[in-house]
């Protein structure tokens, strides 16, 4: 069944990217590789004052609606695939070189705003819990925040990756305090605003297990959490048609 879910995402991710095709070639992009991983980066026509970016970790061109809109407003929209990884420290520390090159040679921003679709939700959380000061805001849509809901482990390959990517032992996941719901605490105190996407039939990343719990703590941390439900959606298509209400809270937050 997973197999299943995954080459339909990957098909549906190939027809989006398709479908978009025109709309990313009116930009600039820079392809390249740090540290043996892809880079791609999107360059606006005209930048906005300040050159505000927005930063992918997984599932470039996926459900591409909000970088689009941000595109024309003038963001950078990077990426660095960082997919597998989990939100593991290696990750956090890979991903605070790519920061730190990306800004250097494209001038950007000192804040960013970081984008985490499903297990992208993992890194995203965890970098900002790790660097808040470079944080401007959060958008996750269908965001993994809890490892024990996903992968989980029910699903054996994926849950071996983790383990390996984290190097600790099965035993040793039992006090795991990795996950993003255990760590929210820094963004808040930060006053990082987070806008979530969600479909509330989401049987792959359940929202009562992972944006419920964190857009429940993170409110009770006194933090700034806006949630757009999605009626009757599952995992996908993720992002929303009319990207207005995610774009506009991602420029107000700059």
């Amino acid at each position: 069944m997973r197999r299943i879910i995954l080459i339909s995402f990957l098909l549906l991710l190939l027809i989006g990217c398709t479908k978009k095709e025109d709309a990313w070639g009116k930009y600039h992009i820079d392809r390249f590789t740090l540290n043996d991983r892809e880079v791609i980066v999107v360059v606006p026509n005209v930048a906005a004052e300040g050159n505000p970016w927005i930063w992918r970790p997984a599932f470039f061109c996926a459900f591409p609606s909000v970088d689009l809109a941000l595109l024309e407003k003038g963001f950078h929209v990077v990426y660095y695939d960082l997919t597998h990884l989990y939100g593991s420290p290696q990750s956090l520390d890979l991903g605070s070189e790519y920061y730190n090159y990306i800004r250097e040679h494209y001038s950007l921003s000192g804040k960013v705003t970081l984008e985490g679709f499903s297990r992208g939700g993992l890194f995203v959380f965890n970098w900002a819990a790790q660097n808040p000061d470079k944080v401007a805001c959060i958008y996750v849509d269908a965001p993994v925040c809890d490892v024990f809901s996903w992968p989980g482990r029910k699903d054996k390959v994926l849950w071996n990756d983790f383990l390996n990517e984290w190097k600790i032992t099965d035993e040793e996941a039992d006090n795991f305090r990795g996950n993003p719901i255990d760590n929210l605490e820094p963004i808040a105190k930060a006053n990082i605003p987070i806008i979530a996407v969600c479909g509330d039939s989401d049987d792959i990343v359940p929202y009562e297990e992972n944006m419920g719990v964190v857009y429940e703590r993170y409110k009770g941390l006194n933090g700034r959490v806006e949630l757009i439900m999605k009626e009757g959606v599952g995992h996908h298509p993720h992002s929303l048609d009319d990207p207005k209400t995610v774009v506009d809270f991602i420029i107000e937050n700059q």
